[in-house]
């Protein structure tokens, strides 16, 4: 069996897979908890990783899908970091693999501890280890050059879009991680657009007993870089790489990830964004929100009421769920949210007093 936990960390994200031969990858870890105030409801997230963690020194995969404050927050405090000293203690977790998008090693202007992820992937991409860098093979050239470092001799540290990523497989692991984005697009006139300002976007597939389940991890993408991934796909027939059980929503529930027109009541997306909802979704799909609460009123910073609504309809068509992590299994007492994926597919372990979803071994058609 593979877990993968969502945490209830408000407008935040941090996803915990743990593979049933018990190799672990954090993607993006973004601990929100003020310990100096009693009413907030956030979950410790460092606390609660290291009780998972025990006497585990290891993490086989720390993933960051951009250098956004509420991806990274509280991550230079629990990870043992290998470019300075001060980074260094005993009671650090240390990283096997960072995972970076290329802008993590390009981007400037980066602030706050972004400032030491970026100086941690700079450093691991240097040495040629212990990194994984998402982006075009040559988008790194002259970042590598001006350290005088022959590009050829990172090219194993580097994956493309469109590729599985190395390190791990469904055959030895019982899954597999293929990378949408950064990317490159071939437009109308033949130019290239290589698209490496964007997070990371994965699918995630996990396989038991040969029955496949997936996860889109999708970050802070916005509407735009979601069509560019969808007109990518299909231009290569690759359409079942964006299949879906679990849909981790981008960008906590932000009307800008489905379309430029929040709406009065909902969202309507842009047809290529809809395809992947509604069209790519499986039946007893689960749609997770990395958010507050959704609130009754218009607002201005996500989460927006009216894209929850498109999501709600998406969760009723599929018979699946809209599940908002500061709002399980009780917005009084937020705890994480556990996916168990088994050899009958997803379930989500609930309250006591809910039912979990199991999806059956014997798979109904798809949605859509």
């Amino acid at each position: 069996m593979h877990t993968v936990t969502f945490y209830p960390t408000g407008n935040a994200d941090t996803c915990f897979i743990e593979l049933a031969n018990r190799r672990r990858i954090i993607f993006d870890y973004a601990n929100t908890y003020d310990p100096n105030d009693e009413k907030d409801k956030r979950i410790d997230l460092e606390k609660e990783i290291r009780q998972v963690f025990g006497s585990d020194e290891e993490v086989d995969v720390l993933a960051l899908s951009h250098l956004d404050k509420d991806h990274y927050k509280g991550a230079s405090k629990l990870f043992w970091l290998e470019h300075a000293n001060k980074y260094q203690s005993n009671d650090r977790i240390k990283v096997k693999t960072l995972w970076v998008p290329a802008a993590a090693i390009l981007e400037e202007g980066i602030e706050d501890e972004g400032k030491i992820f970026r100086a941690e992937a700079r450093h691991r991409l240097k040495k040629g280890k212990g990194i994984r860098v998402f982006s075009n093979p040559n988008a790194l050239n002259g970042w590598l050059e001006d350290n005088e470092i022959n590009p050829s001799d990172r090219q194993d540290c580097i994956t493309h879009a469109g590729q599985p990523v190395p390190g791990f497989s469904l055959l030895s692991d019982g899954v597999e991680f293929f990378v949408h984005s950064p990317f490159s697009e071939r437009c109308k006139d033949g130019s290239l657009v290589v698209r490496n300002d964007t997070a990371l976007f994965m699918q995630v597939t996990f396989e038991v007993s040969r029955r496949k389940t997936r996860l889109i991890l999708s970050a802070d993408c916005p509407y735009e870089v979601m069509e560019a991934i969808v007109r990518v796909t299909k231009k290569h027939q690759n359409e079942d790489r964006l299949r879906w059980d679990i849909n981790n929503i981008p960008h906590h529930t932000s009307y800008l990830s489905l379309s430029a027109d929040k709406g009065s009541q909902k969202t309507i997306p842009t047809d290529d964004v809809r395809w992947l909802y509604e069209e790519q979704g499986e039946a007893f799909g689960l749609l997770i929100s990395t958010s507050n609460l959704i609130p009754t009123e218009d607002t201005v910073q996500p989460p927006h009421k009216q894209a929850a609504a498109y999501y709600e309809d998406v969760a009723t068509k599929l018979r699946g769920e809209f599940l908002v992590t500061m709002n399980e299994p009780k917005p009084d007492s937020p705890k994480p949210l556990v996916i168990e994926i088994t050899g009958s597919g997803h379930k989500v372990k609930k309250s006591m007093s809910s039912p979990a979803i199991v999806m059956t071994t014997n798979k109904p058609p798809r949605a859509g």
